[in-house]
Order: structure tokens, then C-alpha cells, then sequence
């Protein structure tokens, strides 16, 4: 018989896999033809009305014994098995907030630099002309589109779109992610126009031919300084932002905390001494464009009063066809100026250093700190703003000023990313 010729344990193990509901022990060790035949149609039967459920495979191996070599099962597998491979799921590497606080901090010192630039009036935004050092300024419009060619490929770009690429080219990223990369690789490029549109306005031919004092203009300061405020809290933000939908999905239940009564009444609070915190900011940049700094340096009176006189505050100089506009005093008068930029101060310190006993009471031991921390950042903030008035604003000290601007808005950020409610990644990791 022809089958009686296959080794006893071949055999077995092949009978094994086409009745895996029969025990191998009930199963006779040789068969004859018929017997295989009738057996294997049996069993071609059973395969169909199991379909569903699949069964498993075991993969042999030789195994050595006193008679010969047979064939034992060893390892299991569920058939049918799918050949396709699942989709690639979001991922965040742990570099990317890395490097996007890394990028910030850099945004950071550009924004201080910027600061002592202004101060000295050394004109250091394109990066080869020097034109308080006895270069000739660049007069005709080629020469501008050049020094602006120079400009916009300088550095600071390079640091963030570089990277930026390799991220989005290499990691699946979640949704929200490139968008906002894309949208920061842009505030950069519009970052750098400001600063050459600005620069430009204090280079009028007449300041050259009269070799006057050059002045930017103070709305253009203002905008370029808060572009630049933008660009870094974009970056601070995002950066916060992954982490804390990390965090969140790691500690779901940290989320029905967030939907607390008490957490959204700071929150909120949290939000309007945040946007406090940045107009005061950009008042700032009207007080050093137009030197009110110089005026009234004494604290906390003006002139032996709270307010100065209205015809002071409402001054028909800095007015346009003889009638009183009150937001061109706002904008363009050195008084209104400082005093707007006093009243601001004053309403957002009161609202920051209010912010840690409103603090008490909430679950987050970290949001705790960090109130106290931005309290300390507003009340060194305070103290830098009335020593720089005092002293007829010293280089050093109003450097420093404008350098706390930027600590006190980080401090506002990391506040309220303590605070963050789960966003639109957050949705995609968990799918």
C-alpha cells in the first residue's frame, strides 16, 4: 500500500492538521487510499462550514529519535491572515516641542537684541549694511530689493524651515501640527519684512542729506514688535501644546477635572490678564518709538498730579487740520503715551498678582506654582518699568524692561498651558 511507506509521525502530524477536533491518539497511524480519499473530502466539508472561525496552523520541525526523523508541530498561526498592513498611525517625535522651545528662545534674544538696537539707535536689522558706522545707505529701489534679498535669507529662517521640513517629511504628524508649522514659517518671513519696512522708514533721503538723527517710524515699531510677539508665542504655544496632549493622553483622568467650575473661572481669568499682559506690551513699543520715557520721570505722580493736564493729554500739536483727535494723542503724543501705558500697567498688575489666591482652590499643584511664579515675573516687571522712568530710561535697565515683557507673557503661557483643555490631536492620536 503506498501509504504505508510514510513514516508513522509524518503521518500523525499531517492527519493533525485536517481534523484538529479529533485527539491524535484516536487517530490509526497508516491509512489505505480509500480511506485518505473519503477522509480528505470529509474534511474539505468541515474546512467550509468553519470558514468563519479560523483554524490554527502549526509549522513543523525535525525533531531526532531512536527509529527516524519525523515532523512535530512547534508554532501556531490563525489563517486566513491578511496581507495588507494597517495604516501608519500619528506620531509626535520627543524632539519636536524640543526644538520648538528651542526656537522660541531664539526668537527670544532676536526680541531683546532688537530692544538694546532701538535704544542705541545702531541700526542693526540688515544684516551687512552699517549705516551709523560711515556706510552709505542703500538710496535707489535695486538697492533695497537687494539689502531685502540679504535679509530674507538670513539665518533665523534657516534654523526653523529646515527643520520644520525634515518633521513634516519624515513623521506622520497630526493634523493640526504642520498647519501651524507652515503658519510659523510665514510669521518669519512676515517677521522680516516688518524689520525692513521699519528701518526703512527712519532713512528718508531728507535724514540723509541733513545728517539728522535717523527715527523709525513708531507705528512701525510698534507692528514689527508685535509680529515679533506673535512669532514667539506661536512657538511657545505649539510647543505647549503637544506636551500637554501628550500628558493628557497618557492621564485621561485629568480631563473631567478641567470641566470644574472653579478651573474655568481661572481659566478665564488666566486669558484676560494674558491679553492684558500683551497690549501693555505693545504700548511699550509706542513709548519707545516716540521717547515718552523721557517725560515725566517721576513715579507714581505726573507732574505733581495723577493725570497731567488735558491740554497736555489732548495736545492740538499732534493733530491734523486743527481739531482734536484723541486717537492720534494715543498714538503720537509722548504724554498720552506713557500715561496710557501707565493705566495699563497698573490694571494688569493688580490682575496677575491677584491670580495665586484665586489659585488656592484648584486641583493642579503645577498651576499653583506657576501663578506664584507670574506674580513674581509682573512684580519684577513693575519694579524694572518705574527704575528705567526714573533713571531717564538707562540702556541696561530699559533693555531689561522690554526683556520682562517677554519672561511675564512666557510665565502667562505656561500658566495657562497648565489649564489647556484637550485639543484637535489629541482626537487624532486616540483614533
Amino acid at each position: 500500500m503506498a501509504s504505508a511507506g510514510l513514516p508513522r509521525g509524518l503521518w500523525g502530524a499531517v492527519r493533525s492538521q485536517f481534523t484538529p477536533i479529533v485527539s491524535r491518539s484516536s487517530i490509526a497511524p497508516i491509512a489505505s487510499p480509500s480511506t485518505l480519499r473519503a477522509f480528505s473530502s470529509s474534511s474539505a466539508q468541515s474546512l467550509r462550514n468553519v470558514n468563519a472561525r479560523p483554524q490554527p496552523f502549526k509549522l513543523p520541525y525535525f525533531t531526532p529519535s531512536s527509529r527516524s526523523t519525523f515532523f512535530y508541530p512547534s508554532y501556531s498561526f490563525s489563517f486566513p491572515r491578511s496581507v495588507t498592513t494597517a495604516p501608519s498611525l500619528p506620531e509626535i517625535p520627543r524632539s519636536l516641542p524640543y526644538w520648538l522651545y528651542g526656537c522660541s528662545a531664539l526668537v527670544f534674544g532676536i526680541v531683546v537684541i532688537g530692544g538694546v538696537t532701538r535704544l542705541t539707535e545702531s541700526g542693526l536689522s540688515i544684516v551687512e549694511w552699517q549705516p551709523f558706522k560711515g556706510v552709505i545707505p542703500p538710496i535707489t529701489a535695486a538697492e533695497w530689493d537687494a539689502e531685502w534679498e540679504k535679509y530674507r535669507v538670513s539665518p533665523e529662517g534657516v534654523i526653523f524651515v529646515i527643520p520644520a521640513a525634515y518633521y513634516v517629511a519624515r513623521y506622520k504628524l497630526p493634523r493640526p501640527i504642520p498647519a501651524k508649522l507652515a503658519l510659523i514659517g510665514l510669521g518669519i518671513g512676515f517677521q522680516g519684512f516688518l524689520g525692513w519696512w521699519m528701518v526703512k522708514s527712519g532713512l528718508d533721503q531728507e535724514i540723509v542729506e541733513t545728517n539728522s538723527v535717523p527715527r523709525v517710524s513708531q507705528y512701525r515699531l510698534a507692528a514689527h514688535l508685535t509680529a515679533a510677539f506673535l512669532l514667539y508665542l506661536g512657538m511657545l504655544s505649539t510647543a505647549i501644546g503637544i506636551q500637554r496632549d501628550v500628558k493628557l493622553f497618557n492621564n485621561p483622568s485629568i480631563v473631567s477635572q478641567l470641566s470644574l467650575p472653579s478651573v474655568k473661572k481661572f481659566r478665564g481669568m488666566v486669558h484676560g490678564a494674558g491679553m492684558m499682559v500683551f497690549l501693555t506690551a505693545v504700548t511699550g513699543a509706542f513709548v519707545a518709538g516716540l521717547d515718552a520715557g523721557l517725560v515725566y520721570n517721576e513715579w507714581p505722580l505726573m507732574g505733581g498730579r495723577i493725570m497731567p493736564p488735558t491740554d497736555e493729554l489732548l495736545d492740538e500739536h499732534y493733530t491734523r487740520g486743527g481739531t482734536k483727535s484723541i486717537w492720534r494723542n494715543f498714538l503720537e503724543n509722548p504724554v498720552t503715551a506713557q500715561f496710557d501705558h501707565r493705566m495699563l500697567a497698573y490694571t494688569t498688575f493688580g490682575l496677575v498678582v491677584s491670580l495665586p489666591f484665586v489659585a488656592r482652590k484648584l486641583p493642579f499643584a503645577s498651576t499653583r506654582r506657576l501663578a506664584g511664579l507670574t506674580a513674581a515675573a509682573a512684580v519684577t516687571q513693575v519694579t524694572l518699568g518705574i527704575t528705567t522712568l526714573l533713571y531717564l530710561v538707562p540702556i541696561p535697565l530699559a533693555a531689561m524692561h522690554q526683556a520682562g515683557s517677554v519672561v511675564l507673557l512666557t510665565c502667562i503661557m505656561a500658566l495657562g498651558g497648565s489649564l489647556r483643555r484637550p485639543s484637535r490631536m489629541l482626537k487624532h492620536l486616540r483614533r
